[in-house]
């Protein structure tokens, strides 16, 4: 969750005005991804190359296409940066919701992530240049303090000469001879590997990764010159990226450092970031409809924005790697491994009608896959919540009638409710009628799926959760001076009495917690799916610089997005890391995947508060879960496709915790293979569910229906709810 707040109004959402009542977190659904075991690899082939200062500086290469970094001034300083540095620094500790200093601890955070930024993989530097830097370990809050940004400017012009002295070395290797019969094995776990310690060393990690390179490529069908060619275009491609960077590039990837080191969440925007952002918060979203982000030099897909072209294809999902992008149905395709985000954005987007074709990897393995997607705007009625009365057959034979709802988010009509339209859109008005169909036509229970909600309007959350309390507290939020605020549901009343389940998984985030823990805490209903959700219990503030410095905006000096306040549940507990548990577990891939809050570097802990008084519904009874938890188990164990299912769950955890890739040829392919058969089952599954459907006829879902009407006819046989 996210608002932006004018200087010393922290009540606000944004310098408009807009009252905190309609707060919102849609720009802020992250699922921040560790790619898969594989696409690091492909990463490390393309960044691969590590070259570093041993005794003396070696003399940097001239490259064939690429400017010599000696011809080029590297960036420096400015007066602004500097003064930027020292706001920065003042106001993270201020208002970020742990109240902690700028001290050596969070000076040692911070060079580890600027370290990583560039590379993550360790391919670049020598261990002798992280020792050097290493003296700076717990100067950088002083520095920062002082406005100093020399350090930044230390590391990036060290890491620009290594990638031109690798880069040197890889278009030497590339046109020397492989041997794939060879038994040696590349290191794809950057915890696992090392920095090199002699060029010697260095030279041999970068022709491995030119190996794997090849092979990865060969599996896609491309060898050869043909291979050898994209290799040396990707490779000068990389060393071209850091030529071009600006000040703005470089201090922001410095000072997010520095704020990303007290929580993932808070970072600096530069001017031309904060440009950006402005300019798009005021399009209407075109293109795909899907969120990206950079991961190891690849362009990883975050999530998929409900009601877009992306969401309509169904093809594209989260942690997908895209790695080559084509215009129109015929242009050819632009390999965009190692290009810089912005660039791949620019290449994606586009207007409402077009074409764009995207080389995909599934998952981050296997073979390229091209997806032809046609641009659109994102419509709210594609996003909005749905409803479908399912006439269920149970294991026994038995038929209940269970009315069940998607709700991609939690959304509000943001302009009409400011213009106090009465007949404003809203997720909560659009469930209010989709729950009163089906007390009219005799649902006996209701399923609301939040499976891919990644949350969205905090107001909506409360109402929502409103249509099946009888007033009362939601939702608490703490702030950094440690005062808590409490937000109720005050409408007197229920739209839904009856039975009730909540459809979660690792992807439900914020919102979804909020109304997810909020249902559980009250005994109100039974949360389903993986053992818990995402676990974002954090809402941050967009702080523009210009406005703090001068109380206008007449300079943009970039803004300052920091974590200043953490939500609780109603009994106390944060929803922040730990998520909200479910009362029953599904098997999953989701569950495995790196993809929860508390996959974050540096990600908050969680706490608790006192809890708020509030009402207990007695529909959970402890008995009747264990009754539940028991019948669900028997029949998963017993359906084959829960079975296929958990093998497969075996083999993507077990490929996922693989520090090392064989490079011999028919080990590698042989593993490859096996990565091609899994996704395969996969892209199956997933082209059989569609959003277009409000219900996907699936045996996972299906089990979810049966867990509803064993709930069902459990509380009506403890006298809970009426028949």
């Amino acid at each position: 969750m996210i608002e932006r707040v004018p200087p010393g109004n922290l009540a606000s959402f944004d310098s408009r005005n807009i009252p905190p009542e309609i707060r919102t977190n849609h720009m802020d659904r992250r699922f921040t991804m560790r790619t898969i075991v594989t696409a690091a690899v492909l990463v490390c082939l393309a960044q691969a190359g590590s070259s570093q200062r041993i005794l003396a500086q070696p003399a940097v290469p001239e490259l064939p296409g690429v400017e010599n970094t000696t011809a080029t001034a590297p960036p420096q300083a400015t007066a602004q940066d500097r003064r930027i540095a020292k706001l920065i620094a003042s106001l993270i500790p201020k208002f970020h919701i742990s109240s902690a200093e700028l001290d050596d601890t969070i000076s040692q955070r911070a060079l580890d992530l600027y370290l990583d930024r560039f590379d993550p993989l360790k391919l670049y530097f020598y261990q002798s240049d992280i020792d050097e830097f290493a003296k700076h370990r717990n100067q950088i809050d002083d520095m920062v303090k002082q406005g100093d940004l020399s350090l930044a400017y230390t590391i990036f012009n060290r890491f620009t000469q290594r990638v031109d002295e690798r880069v040197a070395m890889a278009l030497e290797i590339l046109d020397s001879e492989f041997d794939f019969t060879k038994d040696e094995y590349i290191i794809v776990d950057a915890d696992a590997a090392s920095y090199a310690k002699t060029p010697e060393e260095a030279n041999q990690r970068w022709r491995r990764q030119i190996k794997y390179a090849l092979l990865d490529l060969r599996d896609d069908d491309t060898v050869g010159d043909e291979a050898r060619d994209l290799l040396r275009r990707r490779y000068l491609r990389y060393a071209r990226r850091f030529k071009s960077y600006s000040n703005d590039d470089l201090l922001e990837a410095y000072l997010t450092s520095v704020t990303s080191a007290f929580d993932p969440h808070s970072t600096y925007m530069s001017p031309s970031t904060l440009d950006d952002f402005n300019i798009s918060m005021g399009l209407k979203l075109q293109g795909i409809g899907a969120a990206l982000r950079e991961k190891d030099g690849n362009t990883v897909v975050m999530q998929i924005i409900p009601g877009g072209a992306a969401d309509q294809d169904e093809r594209l999902q989260p942690d997908d790697v895209i790695v080559s992008v084509g215009q129109g149905e015929e242009g050819p395709m632009v390999d965009i491994v190692e290009m810089p985000l912005k660039d791949v954005v620019s290449l994606i987007r586009g207007n409402a009608g077009t074409v764009v074709r995207l080389g995909v990897k599934v998952g981050g393995k296997g073979k390229v896959e091209t997806y032809q997607i046609t641009r659109a705007k994102v419509e709210l009625e594609e996003s909005a919540a749905r409803g479908k009365i399912l006439d269920h057959t149970m294991p026994d034979g038995s038929v209940r009638k269970i009315g069940f709802i998607n709700l991609p988010s939690f959304y509000m009509d943001m302009q009409a409710a400011r213009e106090n339209r009465t007949d404003f859109r809203s997720s909560t008005r659009d469930v209010r009628n989709i729950l009163m169909e089906f007390k009219s036509k005799g649902v006996e229970g209701v399923v609301i799926d939040l499976s891919r909600n990644g949350g969205g309007s905090l107001t909506e959350a409360i109402n929502l959760t409103g249509l099946f309390i009888n007033r009362g507290p939601v939702v608490q939020v703490k702030d950094s001076r440690g005062q808590i605020q409490q937000y109720n549901d005050e409408e007197v009343g229920t739209v839904w009495s009856g039975p009730l389940v909540v459809l979660t998984s690792k992807f439900s985030a914020s919102a979804s917690e909020i109304f997810a823990g909020a249902i559980k805490d009250y005994n109100r209903g039974i949360i389903v799916g993986d053992p818990a959700t995402h676990g974002k219990g954090t809402v941050q503030t967009l702080m523009d610089l210009g406005e703090r410095l001068f109380l206008t905006q007449r300079q943009n000096y970039g803004a300052l997005k920091v974590t200043l306040q953490q939500f609780y549940l109603p009994d106390g507990e944060s929803t922040q890391r730990g998520g909200v548990a479910a009362d029953i577990v599904l098997p999953s891939l989701t569950q495995k995947m790196d993809v929860a809050e508390g996959d974050l570097k540096y990600a908050l802990e969680e706490d608790r508060i006192n809890g708020a008084r509030h009402d207990i519904y007695n529909l959970v009874p402890n008995d009747l879960l264990t009754e539940l938890r028991q019948k669900s188990e028997q029949r998963v164990k017993a359906d084959k496709e829960f079975v296929d299912l958990m093998r497969r769950i075996e083999l993507f955890v077990k490929q996922k915790e693989e520090q090392t890739v064989p490079l011999e040829e028919t080990a590698f392919m042989q593993r490859r293979d096996e990565l091609d058969a899994q996704k395969e089952e996969e892209k199956e599954e997933i082209e059989q569910e569609t959003d277009k459907q409000v219900f996907r006829d699936t045996f996972y879902n299906r089990e979810v229906i049966n867990i509803a009407g064993d709930y069902i006819e459990g509380l009506r046989r403890e006298k809970l709810v009426r028949n």
